[in-house]
């Protein structure tokens, strides 16, 4: 019984923190403390420098060669396609409008790797996690981003071009960060102290920043509308996927950190840009709204159910 309430103690340490920074930003923006500009302009910062630099450090910190092992990431990159192509499946013959499809099937299948997953393999694991989530994190995003794009412009019967596709991933900061440190760290190219300091400076800064953010951006009064696809969607990223993903890696005989990253990584929420993105093209934008607000803060009782089942068995 003690080892179950030890269990149940490590799991909440992990997502607790995240749910409480997100609280605090519900508050702070409550009483005015923060308001919509600074969610605007600080997701603005997160997104194009804050998390690139965290992501160009944190992969550059870990050797890259011809020896490296990228089965993990190769399992990620593979799993999210075969999910994405289900849940194309699935829409086609179950959401009757054509418009929500894309926006259900994006908030299924894109985690918030960047900021709420990387910060629970954080809480989980120590800095020793990032020997292994970043390389994950930059294969799977650039996936996310593409298969994205694809679906939405699908759902509004845009042109899914592939070159204005390639275009429009390769000018994501975050693709941008993420390729220029698998080139870095091939090359063994060694950066300057001054600039790892410097970009140190705005990596910290990310996590805490980028919660706030989510917090204080998460609005309840959208909720009343889309509710059933937006369950659907909800269900899908939290309890499907995470166990398909997770199951699969167990199958392919990962344990330890790397089962740990690839159920912390795929239980993390839908992704905040999912919003941004379905906003721009003209979407379902209540609909996406809803999604992010039931994922974010579900996800913390499934992660720590997930968390507690792992350690349960010692598998994480």
């Amino acid at each position: 019984m003690n080892n179950f309430f030890e269990v149940l103690q490590f799991s909440f340490s992990v997502t607790m923190p995240i749910f409480l920074i997100l609280a605090l930003g519900v508050l702070l923006y409550r009483i005015k403390l923060i308001n919509d500009n600074f969610v605007d302009v600080g997701s603005k910062l997160v997104f194009n420098v804050t998390l690139p630099a965290l992501l160009f450090l944190s992969i550059t910190k870990t050797p890259l060669s011809e020896n490296t092992d990228f089965s993990l990431v190769i399992y990620g990159v593979i799993a999210v396609f075969v999910i994405y192509l289900f849940f194309e499946f699935f829409s086609a013959h179950y959401i009757k409008e054509k418009i929500d499809r894309g926006v259900v099937i994006q908030g299924a299948f894109r985690s918030n790797m960047g900021i709420i997953g990387l910060a629970y393999c954080v809480n989980a694991y120590g800095d020793d996690v990032y020997a292994v989530a970043p390389v994950y994190l930059g294969g799977v995003t650039i996936l996310f981003n593409i298969l994205s794009v694809i679906t939405l412009n699908k759902a509004v019967n845009k042109d899914t071009n592939l070159k204005s596709t390639i275009i429009k991933v390769l000018k994501n900061p975050l693709i941008i960060s993420i390729l220029s440190a698998v080139l870095v760290s091939y090359s063994g190219l060694k950066m300057p102290d001054i600039l790892l300091k410097t970009g140190n400076y705005f990596a910290q800064m990310t996590l805490s920043l980028a919660l706030l953010c989510i917090g204080a951006s998460l609005s309840f009064k959208t909720m009343k509308s889309d509710f059933s696809n937006a369950l659907l969607a909800s269900f899908g990223k939290l309890i499907f996927i995470p166990v398909i993903t997770t199951f699969g890696g167990y199958l392919l005989g990962y344990r330890g950190m790397e089962l740990g990253v690839l159920m912390l990584m795929s239980s993390a929420p839908s992704a905040s840009a999912c919003y941004v993105m379905v906003r721009s093209i003209g979407g379902n934008d209540k609909l996406a709204a809803n999604i992010i607000v039931i994922t974010t803060l579900a996800s913390i009782f499934t992660t720590s159910f997930g968390i507690t089942l792992l350690s349960s068995f010692n598998l994480m």
